[in-house]
């Protein structure tokens, strides 16, 4: 979080600025760095030594998810029953879409304390707009509430970064400014319901079941394509890249992991008529992950985040414009937090004064660092947010389903957290090593 002055900038510009976001950006995706190996055994081999040395990337929040997952079945049967299963991923969209909201900003070394108020701004905004007295269109109204949580985002960062001010105290000042724009808007104790079927759907829609296993098929081909394309001309032009059937075995994983959540979703869950299909919302968070993914690794803008956050006086010195690239990072944070406004406006089908957006921006932070976003900034991808959303998800319906009171749902969020920061901590300093 420290305040760096606009760049002087270098002779070599465009070329000093491309060697340090490449230098970012293998710091922080390892597994390129260290996957290089002819064959299966040997990629493995070179995997299981990067863990040991601390390179663990999603392997100990997956394991966590799994430990989770078993603890609660065997003190529930319901736990992994299909129509929980799918009420998990319904309920922890939110939390994923600000986590990765909050990714944005914790990839710069800032963070972002206004989220979860700012994503209630959207949904008020959303709300507001859809109702019959004021009609307009679903997609209008949602996207003036894009914007303005966007444009909330680039005022904090313009704030940020061109007076110099911390973050922290910055958006500890949106967090209660915005609610107190909530209250305004909302009176107290108001309530503004969301009647829009389209946008109550987002989260109580389901494709159909035929609907669904095309979805999945299209996007596991794609995805699979994509890194069957990418890997191959990597070990065609003789870079660092896992062999050719690591290649395979994770595009099979993923559609292993497509399939199941397929299975799980066409598996009737209703009581009085049948409920079958993937939730919309799950498409609505892939789509944003694989956005934001695209962003961050594929673009010279996700470059220098990773550059900003990894060594923000080196990026200075490289060209990199900082003032801009952290105005937009806040901007494209509060845009996401946005989208997760509104899908939790629409899981309840109203805006409320009740919104708790401090506990949801902690949930936010929570899981994009129990995913493996470093809060030190510089590390960090979109599918961190997601699969710790969904071990905070699993947490709190896990500890629903056994009747466990809110407070020790938070103690033992507190824990999990506690442990993914420590492992942070341990592999910074053994890879430091």
């Amino acid at each position: 979080m420290t305040r760096v002055e606009e760049p002087t900038p270098p002779v070599d510009a465009d070329a000093q600025e491309g060697a340090l976001a490449d230098a970012a950006r293998a710091e922080a995706d390892p597994g390129d760095a260290g996957a290089h190996a002819d064959t299966l055994g040997a990629y493995l081999r070179v995997w299981w030594t990067r863990v040991r040395s601390g390179d663990s990337g999603v392997l100990p929040v997956i394991a966590g998810l799994i430990l989770i997952s078993l603890i609660f079945q065997s003190l529930n049967s319901k736990f992994l029953s299909s129509g929980n299963l799918v009420n998990l991923l319904v309920q922890g969209a939110a939390y994923m879409l600000l986590a990765m909201g909050e990714v944005f900003v914790l990839l710069l070394g800032e963070i972002d304390l206004s989220i979860g108020y700012v994503g209630g701004i959207g949904a008020i905004v959303t709300a507001e707009l859809v109702k019959q007295s004021t009609g307009w269109p679903w997609w209008a109204a949602i996207l003036i509430a894009l914007i303005t949580c966007a444009a909330i985002g680039a005022l904090q960062g313009t704030i940020i970064t061109r007076l110099g001010l911390p973050s922290f105290v910055v958006t500890l000042g949106g967090l209660l400014g915005w609610q107190g724009v909530m209250l305004l808007i909302l009176g107290t104790g108001g309530t503004v319901p969301i009647d829009n079927h389209i946008v109550v759907d987002i989260t109580s829609g389901n494709l159909t079941p035929l609907a669904s296993w095309i979805v999945m098929v299209v996007i596991v081909a794609i995805v699979g394509a994509r890194m069957w394309r990418n890997e191959s001309r990597r070990r065609a032009s003789g870079l660092v890249a896992p062999p050719a059937v690591a290649t395979l075995l994770k595009i099979a994983l993923i559609a292993a992991a497509g399939i199941a959540v397929v299975l799980v979703c066409n598996t009737n869950r209703g009581r009085l008529i049948a409920i079958r299909g993937v939730p919309w919302v799950v498409l609505v968070v892939l789509g944003v992950l694989a956005a934001w993914t695209f962003l961050l690794n594929r673009t010279r803008f996700g470059r220098y985040l990773y550059a900003i956050g990894g060594n923000a006086e080196a990026a200075r010195r490289a060209g990199i414009p900082l003032a801009r690239m952290r105005t937009a990072g806040f901007a494209l944070g509060s845009l996401t937090a946005g989208i997760g406004g509104i899908v939790y406006a629409s899981r309840i089908n109203s805006v409320s004064t009740s919104l708790d957006g401090g506990t949801l921006v902690l949930y936010a932070v929570a899981a994009a660092v129990i995913g493996g976003t470093s809060l030190f900034g510089g590390r960090g991808k979109a599918i961190h947010a997601v699969l710790g959303g969904l071990v905070i998800a699993a947490i709190d319906n896990g500890m629903g389903l056994q009747g466990y009171s809110a407070a020790a749902d938070k103690v033992v969020t507190a824990l999990v957290l506690l442990v993914a920061v420590a492992i942070d901590s341990i592999a910074r300093r053994n890879a430091a090593r």
